[in-house]
């Protein structure tokens, strides 16, 4: 689902349909790395594109920031069964895709970008943690920032440790000046999601901010951050 399907369900004008949806095909990689992409590399880089492309920004000279709880289950599932076997015989492939940075490193590529990035994970405030992290960068830098959240759920036996519904990713372009103001504070609770369907996914955590962004006019929301909550204040 793409931004302009997806403003539509934020919005109230359209119902949250779940069903399946084949992975995106990551055309600006290179053949070789589109066979080793695992599908967070996937979904985060489609994500990408579209902040990008909607944007009218070069996507090379972007600094970008990427959230993911947990990187991908697949893998992780993948290399806990290998190590567990007598010859504890692990992929190459699946070794190589196993780091956090691992979708940073496939933009990087993609996007031919040498700009800098950043990978950050705070388990279910990963959202607010990389969005917080992507703001001081404009604040910093005075430059615009690409922010961009994944997490898919996990297979069995893991699923039932860190269930997750639904799979989610979702990218921002963050520009100086653009009217949002950030703060944190140790009170009061995250503001409530619009599609309950996505509890328990991390990167899911910022469908408030997205839903707030879809609508016109000035909005508050908070996002979870650690036992602390990021408020976001949008000028309208």
């Amino acid at each position: 689902m793409g931004w302009d399907a997806a403003a539509r369900v934020l919005r109230g004008e359209a119902e949250f349909a779940p069903a399946p949806v084949a992975r995106p095909a990551v055309n600006l990689l290179p053949a070789a790395e589109r066979r080793r992409a695992a599908p967070t590399v996937a979904w985060a880089l489609a994500a990408a594109q579209e902040a990008v492309a909607n944007s009218g920004l070069d996507a090379a000279q972007l600094a970008a920031v990427f959230a993911s709880s947990d990187g991908d289950g697949d893998i992780v599932h993948r290399l806990c069964t290998a190590l567990a076997a007598p010859a504890a015989a692990v992929s190459p492939t699946d070794f190589h895709n196993s780091v956090h940075n691992a979708v940073p490193g496939y933009w990087s590529i993609g996007a031919r970008s040498p700009a800098p990035s950043t990978a950050v994970c705070a388990y279910d405030g990963s959202f607010a943690a990389g969005l917080l992290e992507a703001a001081c960068q404009v604040a910093a830098e005075a430059q615009p920032v690409l922010l961009v959240a994944v997490d898919l759920p996990f297979p069995p036996p893991l699923a039932a440790h860190r269930p997750v519904r639904h799979g989610f990713a979702a990218a921002l372009v963050l520009q100086p000046g653009e009217g949002l103001e950030i703060s944190v504070s140790v009170d009061g609770a995250p503001t409530a999601s619009p599609l309950p369907d996505f509890k328990g996914n991390a990167a899911a955590a910022g469908l408030p901010l997205l839903a707030a962004l879809a609508r016109p006019g000035a909005a508050v929301v908070r996002l979870p951050l650690d036992g602390a909550v990021l408020q976001v204040r949008k000028s309208g």
